[in-house]
């Protein structure tokens, strides 16, 4: 499979959504490199601290906002855990 095909498919996607701002492309560019590092998986599980990370956000309520608006409009599927010892699921549309 092409690695660079969900980043381009998200981007033609968004082409015309104008409820997607840079910090949800940094952060749904974050979760595909942290896919991409897990060897493709679907769902991956993680962490907020290492998205963050990645994707060079400091506020924990951006993180979940963005996750949160990207899993309404349907670019992913977040299922949170509230188990600090367990990553949220995030599953990506094949």
């Amino acid at each position: 499979m092409d690695r660079s095909k969900p980043l381009s498919d998200f981007f033609t996607a968004i082409e015309k959504d104008g409820r997607i701002g840079i910090t949800h492309i940094g952060i749904y560019a974050a979760l595909l490199k942290y896919r991409i590092d897990k060897g493709f998986v679907n769902p991956i599980y993680v962490f907020r601290r290492d998205i963050m990370h990645i994707a060079k956000i400091s506020w924990p309520n951006t993180f979940y906002k963005c996750v949160n608006d990207l899993s309404e409009y349907g670019y992913i599927k977040y299922e949170a855990s509230f188990n600090k010892n367990e990553g949220s699921r995030i599953y990506f549309p094949d």
